[in-house]
């Protein structure tokens, strides 16, 4: 046992003030970024100034808390209180990073805190930005040119993102192999998260096609491709498909506007293609009159699944 010096009984002291800064910044390397937030950086100055080390803010992953957060919780994430702590934490890693960061994947940031990602991140090759209501293409013009090494993109119920976007991110980041654009419906109220505000849901892009062609024109090197809920047509995913010969995996789940044809005649172009998730989903309020998607899929393209 140690006594009251701190001895243990083979005579060995350990004091954690004589730790050297690379013995402390390797430590401090295991545990997360949110446990050196809320704990590490608060026990002492040497501490404190060892969690600044960029070697440690290289990486932003906060996604787990947003999985693993219950569902009454999640209604404060869309808060402008909320935004602005993301946004804080955001900032803070960027400017600790030294131009080191490589992945960031946060939720519910702002235009305030990704401009300043791509001013001062040049090496960034990973973006997830779900559920950012105020992130807007200005924004992203500057990520298209400030981080041409990106490499795997998520704007997935970015709203305030157009077509736009996503042909400079294609033409300026050469090395995009993951893009998720994924939407939001009223339709299927398990596919979004919990306390999204009404008003919000009503902004979700209408022009699946555009976005369908700048994918299909300035982004031929891609793998992996989302589009959950997009409201593309058949003409968007021809297009698609001409462009991204290379499509691994390809996930159209909700895209009620296709049909089982034109995803027939997509499929022959991509001959790497092995997983696709088709569009396949039940409606609950609308299953008697129209099922499955494959039992509308050739015969009830109307205007009444666009939201």
């Amino acid at each position: 046992m140690a006594d009251e010096e701190g001895k243990t009984e083979s005579g060995c002291s350990h004091n954690w003030a004589e730790l050297t800064h690379l013995c402390l910044v390797n430590i401090l390397s295991r545990i997360s970024i949110e446990d050196r937030w809320r704990g590490a950086m608060l026990v002492c100055k040497l501490w404190f100034q060892a969690c600044k080390d960029p070697s440690l803010n290289s990486v932003i992953d906060v996604e787990t808390q947003f999985l693993g957060s219950a569902s009454e919780s999640s209604s404060r994430y869309w808060s402008t209180e909320f935004e602005g702590k993301i946004d804080s934490m955001l900032r803070s890693v960027v400017l600790r990073s030294d131009g080191s960061l490589t992945i960031v994947r946060v939720r519910h940031c702002s235009d305030r805190s990704l401009a300043l990602v791509a001013e001062r991140s040049p090496n960034l090759q990973v973006l997830s930005i779900q559920s950012c209501p105020h992130v807007t293409d200005q924004t992203m013009s500057k990520i298209a040119s400030g981080c041409p090494l990106l490499r795997e993109l998520d704007i997935s119920f970015c709203y305030q993102i157009s077509h736009k976007s996503l042909a400079l991110i294609g033409q300026q980041c050469a090395n995009l192999r993951i893009l998720r654009r994924n939407l939001m419906t009223r339709f299927n109220p398990s596919q979004q998260e919990p306390f999204v505000p009404r008003e919000y849901l009503d902004t979700c892009p209408q022009d699946g096609d555009s976005e369908a062609a700048a994918i299909g024109k300035f982004m031929p090197q891609l793998v992996q491709l989302e589009l959950r809920f997009s409201k593309l047509t058949n003409k968007g995913l021809a297009l698609i498909s001409e462009g991204c010969v290379h499509l691994e995996h390809l996930d159209l789940f909700g895209c009620t506007n296709i049909t089982s044809r034109d995803i027939s005649n997509a499929s022959s172009n991509l001959k790497q293609l092995k997983t696709l998730k088709k569009p396949h989903f039940f409606l609950e309020s609308h299953t008697e009159r129209y099922g499955h998607w494959q039992l509308y899929d050739d015969r009830f393209q109307t205007g009444f699944f666009r939201i």
